[in-house]
This record gives C-alpha cells, structure tokens and sequence, in this order.
C-alpha cells in the first residue's frame, strides 16, 4: 500500500518493558474477588496464552501499540485538525519487526473527543494481560482480538480494506461530529504490523460495541437478509459466546418504547452516509442485556441524560428539535440503548467494503445462484434502505 504524502516516518520505538512492569505490579495487587469476578465476565472467551497459535502476533501486536501510543501522548496534535493528521504514516522500528500508526494525529484527536485517556487505551493494547479469543462466525479470514478488559476489539484487515477506510477517514470524523452519537463503530487506530522482511499485515483497533459484557445474555450480526445467514446456537449450558445471525432472530422484536423513533432515524442518517461512500456489507450488531428492576424507568438509580444525536447543536434556538437519546451514565454509552425491559447494545460494523467490480460481479453471481433469495451483496443504497426496513419490521 503505497504511503499517502507527506511521506512516511521511521523512528526506533521506545522499549515497553516499563509498561509491562507496571501492568504486572498493577495486577499483582488485585484482590481475589476481583480477579474472579473479572474471570466470571469473561466466560466463553478464551486467553491468548504461550502455546496459542496467535501468542506471537499478540505479542508484537501489545509492544508496538504500546509504543505507537506513547508517541501520542509525548507529542499530543494541537490546533486545528490538518489534511497531514489524516496522512502521517509513522513506522517505529522494534527488535525483529516493525510497527506502523496511519493517519496517527487524526485517530488520536478522535480518541480524545471520545473522553478516552491515552493511558487507558495504552494500558488497555499494551503488554501486562493477554488478549482474548472468542470463536467467531464471520466468513472472512480476518483473525479477532479483545483486550482482557474487553473495551476493544481488534481485527485484521486487507491492504484494499485499509485503502478504503483512510479515504473515508475524513468524511467519517466529520459525520461523529455532527452526529456524535452515530452507531456507527468508533475506530480509533489504523496499523500495520511486519516481521522480519515478511509481508505487511493490517488491523484496526476500535471500540467493542458489547461493553461493558457482564450481563449480556444473547449476541446478533445483522445484514438484513437470509442466505447464510444461520448460525447453529451453542448447546444449552455452553460457555461458548456465539454471535448469532439474522435467521436466528426471526420471530424476535427489539422493545425500544419511546427510543424506537431515535433509533430508527439514526439508523436513517447513519445508512444514508454509508451510501454515500458507496460502502455495503456492514453488519448492525446487537445484544441484549436484561435490565434489574431498579433500573428501569426515569426514576431509575442509573444517571440519565438528553443526548444531541442527530445533529450537533447549531444555535439555542435549535436544540428543541435535536433528536432526544436518552444515554445510561457508563463508559461505553455511545452503543448503548434503554428500552422498558432490556439495555440493548446497538452499533454499525465492517464500514470497509466498496461496491466496486468486484462486488458487482458477485452481486450477478449471487443472483443467478439464488433466484428469489437475499443476500448481502447487492447495491449500496438498496443495502441500506432493506437494512433500515429490517429494523424497522423488528423493533416496537
């Protein structure tokens, strides 16, 4: 992939070993009832352990984020956003393998507007707890990652992929801050990841849309259509985290009370933007989380707020018309919607593939081989308007 100007930087990367030390005296000090309440949350998903065939890749993989975001922190962007921010490709040398940050300034100034500390997030990627494992229905051949709090997720990308999503980067940041509580996924780092003289291997960090994970009962990837679109459900008493798939949620509605209308439109505004880059193939994840009785209603223990969602506030005399959200008061709120009886965790994923060639020689394909069926692959605006019905048909 070739490197976008100004060109890219090379510097030898500043040693985690300090990190790792404070990671391991952090954990040293944890008490035995957490460390089984954080086992509990984490049933289903699998530590990254010596001996698993992606423990080496993990571990290059928490050694050069943690520095990647050192040099974030050391040299945070200031002013105003520039077309460089969105360019910049940084390479940090390592012993025996490279690391490099795309568009570095621009993610970092996101990370920020999200209230996230870039010590959190390099504490979180960097070396000190293994990454976790969960078994995964995609199709695609990208591997997945979650870091031991499960904040984030992580998941490699083709070359063509990552092309995409930088070209799309300024328009995406542009669409958060007029809609700051888009579903959309919130990407917040662009890597790329090379050992030895081997080839160059891409991957994404981005906000887990199933966070915070304890009490959540039951997952979906949506597209809004049938064909393989089945996903067989773990045996009853399987500790097993499955994401299931459209076909396993017929006969299922998604009671949103008075948030329906809310949701509906971003799904309007969200949808409509990913046509307009002429992306398709995204997938609306979705899980349920039963809410405890003291949670439920305004009058609730939880801390409620209004939320600007559908446009950031223009003037005062607009922000009687903003769409109204009403946002529990946790870390990861932006995915997160009450409805009477569940919390549901709602976020739009795969915001990588173009309708080009490619998939318009698919679509053909698709059409011949089942005649009268739906899939994914057909044309962005009718992805979107058939995605948008789907909710629509399954929500009340």
């Amino acid at each position: 992939m070739a490197a976008p100007s100004p060109g890219p930087r090379e510097i030898l990367a500043p040693s985690p070993e300090a990190g790792r030390r404070a990671a391991a005296s952090s954990s040293g000090h944890r008490g035995l009832l957490w460390r089984l309440r954080d086992k509990q949350c984490r049933l289903g998903l699998f530590e990254i352990g010596p001996g698993h065939e992606l423990h080496q890749v993990m571990c290059l993989m928490q050694a050069g984020l943690w520095a990647a975001t050192q040099v974030s922190m050391d040299h945070p962007p200031t002013g105003l956003p520039t077309e460089e921010d969105f360019s910049e490709v940084l390479t940090q040398v390592h012993e025996g393998f490279e690391l490099g940050t795309l568009a570095g300034p621009a993610f970092a100034r996101l990370r920020r507007s999200l209230g996230l500390a870039e010590e959190d997030y390099q504490a979180a990627l960097g070396p000190g707890r293994p990454y976790l494992q969960f078994l995964s229905t995609s199709k695609s051949k990208a591997s997945f990652f979650l870091s031991h709090d499960q904040r984030f997720f992580l998941k490699t990308l083709r070359s063509q992929e990552v092309q995409a999503l930088l070209a799309h980067l300024p328009r995406y940041v542009h669409h958060l801050q007029r809609h700051p509580h888009s579903l959309l996924a919130r990407l917040l780092g662009v890597h790329s990841l090379r050992v030895a003289r081997g080839k160059k291997k891409y991957f994404i960090v981005m906000q887990s849309v199933f966070y915070p994970a304890g009490r959540i009962s039951e997952r979906y990837d949506i597209k809004g259509c049938e064909v393989s679109r089945w996903v067989e459900p773990a045996p009853e008493g399987s500790l097993l985290v499955l994401v299931l798939k459209d076909l396993n949620f017929q006969g299922k509605t998604i009671n949103l009370g008075p948030q329906r209308s809310w949701f509906l439109r971003q799904m309007e505004l969200d949808t409509a933007f990913l046509r307009e880059l002429n992306v398709l193939d995204y997938s609306l994840l979705m899980a349920f989380q039963l809410l405890h009785e003291d949670e439920r209603g305004p009058g609730s223990s939880l801390i409620f707020r209004t939320a600007r969602s559908i446009r950031g506030a223009q003037s005062a005399e607009e922000s009687g018309a903003q769409n109204r959200r009403l946002l529990p008061d946790a870390p990861n709120a932006l995915h997160i919607v009450d409805g009477p009886e569940h919390r549901y965790f709602l976020g739009l994923v795969d915001l990588t593939t173009v309708y080009g060639l490619r998939k318009r020689l698919e679509q053909l394909w698709k059409t011949l081989r089942y005649p009268g069926r739906t899939f994914s692959t057909v044309s962005p605006a009718c992805y979107a308007r058939r995605l948008c019905q789907w909710v629509e048909a399954h929500t009340e």
